[in-house]
Parts: structure tokens; sequence; C-alpha cells
């Protein structure tokens, strides 16, 4: 059996397309897979280091609020969907599955043309642009959230979760074990902050400004920048600042250790990073991007908030209101539990999505 996977633009849409095909192969070995990127597009660095192929298209996304770049969209979609037909014709898959980023319309699209079963995954609570668009001619639309609304019969969708890593939570790796991979102390609590594949700017900006104070409250730091911001934070760490743990890198492979490591979490609202961190059960503190179409990520947080198995701040309250969120939170071990707790729904949820959502590819390609 053959599976071509299209995705790209960020990890929320690259890890999932990584994770449901490393699940496919720990059941069924002999499937072949290939991936289909966007030239220049960070999945073209990352999906080679999984041991996967991919192929990169000549495609870009919608400038939402500029004109003049949008002008050789048409033709850059005519030369993509050429591209991806070739590549189908080529590798002759027997589905293929679109997981969000520019490179999947014209991949599925292709594929549908061709009379080939076809399968999305959306991991947030809004449906992203390319997802909409693919709605009504694919086979069958995996989703994270249950409310999530798609222009298309229900009966195309099923409510799975979001494909979270194994790695994430088995076999659980212990705090010792992961601390000593960072450099970290082991007596000392951590707090990990994630800035998402892109960094954030508000974010990282407060983090930098707040860190005397949080290491005056005997907290070392596991932060994870984004690449845009990590030259600069790291400069200023190591010429302006004396005294306390914080360890800085641009991007983490392996979040499972970073994960493992943290007893506390400031994170921004992507849906995957929810979804780790549920399955992780780490108290977490969200501060939802507030420049993604629709406002997703705040969506994607209500859930949890609602269930009290979060707490959310507005980006724009950063550097007034996080670092009071965080000394709360930490001298609060019962709320910390209480959080643990109501998470629960939402770990069993994520847990179990891999095998629902390979289930459903499984059967799909073998008809």
């Amino acid at each position: 059996m053959r599976i071509l996977i299209g995705c790209g633009g960020t990890g929320g849409h690259i890890y999932p397309a990584i994770a449901i095909a490393d699940a496919m192969k720990a059941k069924h070995a002999s499937v072949e897979f290939l991936f289909v990127g966007k030239k220049g597009g960070m999945e073209m660095e990352i999906i080679p280091t999984t041991g996967y192929p991919i192929i990169g298209i000549d495609i870009k996304g919608l400038q939402r609020k500029k004109i003049i770049p949008n002008l050789t969209l048409p033709f850059l979609l005519l030369k993509s969907l050429y591209q991806a037909r070739k590549i189908i014709r080529n590798f002759k898959p027997n589905i293929v599955i679109g997981t969000g980023g520019y490179a999947c319309l014209p991949t599925l699209l292709a594929a549908y043309t061709q009379g080939i079963p076809t399968l999305i995954q959306e991991q947030n609570s809004v449906a992203g642009l390319t997802n909409r668009l693919l709605a009504r001619l694919v086979t069958k639309i995996c989703v994270g959230y249950p409310a999530v609304a798609f222009p298309c019969a229900k009966k195309k969708i099923v409510v799975t979760g979001n494909p979270v890593r194994p790695s994430i939570y088995t076999p659980k790796l212990a705090q010792g074990t992961a601390r000593d991979h960072f450099n970290l102390v082991q007596y000392k609590k951590c707090l990990l902050v994630i800035g998402g594949s892109g960094g954030a700017d508000q974010l990282n900006t407060t983090i930098l400004a707040t860190i005397p104070y949080l290491h005056g409250l005997g907290l070392q730091i596991l932060w994870i920048t984004g690449k845009r911001y990590f030259p600069v934070i790291q400069h200023h760490l190591t010429t302006q600042l004396q005294g306390g743990i914080t360890r800085c890198y641009p991007f983490v492979d392996h979040m499972a250790m970073a994960y493992a490591a943290a007893d506390m979490v400031v994170s921004r609202a992507g849906a995957l990073s929810i979804a780790e961190l549920c399955v992780a059960q780490k108290p977490t503190i969200l501060v939802p991007s507030p420049h993604v179409v629709h406002d997703h990520q705040t969506k994607n947080s209500l859930p949890l908030v609602a269930q009290g198995a979060a707490i959310s701040l507005a980006d724009k309250d950063c550097s007034q209101l996080l670092l009071v969120e965080i000394v709360s939170l930490l001298h609060n071990k019962t709320k910390q539990m209480a959080m643990i707790q109501q998470m629960e729904p939402f770990k069993v949820l994520h847990t179990h999505a891999l095998d629902k959502i390979t289930e459903e590819i499984w059967r799909l390609a073998k008809t």
C-alpha cells in the first residue's frame, strides 16, 4: 500500500502528519509513504530527518491583506496542480492525506480528479482555508474538536482528537532524565515556555523582561523561542543576565523531553500544543496568538478554560499579567492538581486519536 501526505507551513501541520505516518507504519510495516510540501517550507527540513521522502511543489499562500503578491497565485496553483498530478501518477497512492498547509490544496485536488480516496485531518477549532476549500471534495474529514464546522455533509466528519506523537505519553519519561538532557538542575522547579514554531513576539519579550523575577522565585526556565527570535534572545541572555538557569532553544525536536522536564508551562495555543499538553498533563497558562486567522488559537483554548483545565491570557495583557499568573499558579498546588484532573477527558480524546485516524485511513485505502 502507498500513502501520499500533503502537509506544511507550521509544526502544527507537519508533526500530525509524521505521527500519522509513524502510527500507520507501526501497524502495517509494508506501507510506503511519500510527503508533499512547499518548496522552501520548514517541512522540507523536518520531514527528511524522520526518514520519510518528500517532494516540494511550487505553491504559496493567500496574502489576506495584500493584493499584488496574490496576482501570481492562480498561475502557481496551476503549476502546483500539474506537479501534484505528476507525483501521483508516478507514486500511484492508494489514498492521499492532508494535514493542512499550502501544499495540501493542489495535492488533494489532484487526487480527487483522479478518483483516489482522500482524507484531511483538521487540528484547530476553526477549519483552515485550505481544508474548508477541500471539504466538499474529500472522502473523509478527521477533526480534533467536536464543534469544528465544514461546508459539507456531516457524515464525512469524524471526531478523532488530534494525533499526538506516542513519544509524549509512552514510555513515560522520568523527570530526572529529561532535566539531565537539557542540563537543568534536579531540585528546582522548571517553567517551560513554548513560543510555537513561528515564535511569539509579545510572549518572548515579556519572558525576557521577567527572567530575573522568575529566577528570584526559584524557577529555572526551559525556553523554546522560535528560530526568528533566538539569536537576539540568546545574545541578551549571555551578555546581560547573570545568575539563575535559563536554557534557550530555537526549536526542540524531542518535545517529550521538554514536557517531562517541566513542572509548569506557558505556551501558545496551537491545537497540537494543547493536545500534547493535555496528554503530558502539565499545569498550563495559554497565551493565544492574536495574529492567526479567525483568532482560532483563542477558540482552541476555550474548551480547556471552560473545564478549568488551563488558564488563558490575552497576548496584549502579557506584559502586565503573565508574571502575576505564573506566581499565582506556582504557589497554588491545589489548583495545579485540579487543572491536571480536568485535563483527563482531553487526554483520553487525544491519546486515542491516532488509532481512530489510522483506522479511517486503512478502511478508505482498502476500498
